[in-house]
């Protein structure tokens, strides 16, 4: 039984005028411990950088980087063939976009996520992640990798010795190896029934996958996604619940120092 879980979200998935997802970021800020901000290339620009660090800031919330393809007509969910070296770099380059922001208004970055067909492809592809993580420990040894425990980013950041998190996502389905199914489009869930699978997984840290079996799912965050249909009433439904059956949600930093994730 978990007593203390990071919540985490996407945020300032948009561009400009345009908005991705039906809730807006300042509500959905109040209810997370850890926001992953996407930074540019497959949604984001300067502005929703620089609001997302502020209410980060207001609420307490771990500030992240949420970097992806650069691929904006396809909102990062499709793969784009490049070298191990450009891809790096592009996160690299992403990552200190937001960090800019982060120290405009007196905060750290205290962590990276990587976000839709590069997260994983990374999860499957060892080379990337080595080369990733080797950069990381030159950049900034200290920024926690947010990745699923299934992952090699998981297994380059433990041999590295790389500060990592493990991801549980809440709204999305898992497979029988306990990866989750990438997907596209998303259609609607029931809240309470999302609630009620992550308090399952809190408890006795095992999901139900599609073909009906259960899988164990070691993680330290529960995901869910900004641009999820009803991603309001999911994230207060899981905060509620979790913290009704005493489960504190913290920061990912104050998780991984306390280890009682």
């Amino acid at each position: 039984m978990k007593t203390m879980v990071d919540l985490n979200c996407d945020m300032g998935e948009g561009f400009g005028h345009w908005r991705y997802g039906d809730a807006p970021d300042s509500a959905l800020m109040a209810l997370i411990s850890s926001a992953n901000v996407a930074t540019g290339y497959h949604a984001g620009d300067p502005n929703l950088m620089n609001e997302a660090a502020a209410l980060a800031k207001a609420h307490g919330v771990g500030l992240g980087a949420h970097p992806g393809y650069k691929d904006l007509q396809g909102f990062g969910r499709r793969m784009i063939r490049s070298s191990d070296e450009e891809l790096v770099n592009d996160i690299l380059y992403q990552t200190g976009a937001l960090r800019e922001f982060a120290r405009r208004h007196g905060i750290g970055l205290q962590h990276l996520k990587l976000h839709g067909a590069l997260y994983m492809e990374a999860a499957t592809n060892a080379s990337l992640s080595r080369h990733l993580i080797e950069a990381l420990r030159e950049s900034d040894p200290d920024l926690i990798v947010f990745c699923m425990h299934i992952s090699e980013t998981h297994e380059a950041a433990q041999r590295a010795g790389h500060p990592v998190i493990r991801e549980f996502f809440a709204d999305r389905d898992y497979d029988d190896n306990g990866a989750i199914v990438f997907t596209r489009k998303v259609g609607g869930f029931d809240p309470e029934a999302i609630a009620a699978k992550c308090l399952r997984a809190c408890r006795e840290g095992v999901v139900e996958t599609v073909t009906g079996r259960d899988v164990a799912v070691p993680f330290e965050s529960i995901c869910f996604h900004s641009d999820t249909p009803g991603a309001l009433a999911i994230g207060k439904a899981i905060g509620k619940t979790l913290t009704d059956n005493g489960i504190t949600i913290a920061p990912a930093a104050r998780v991984l120092a306390s280890g009682t994730g």
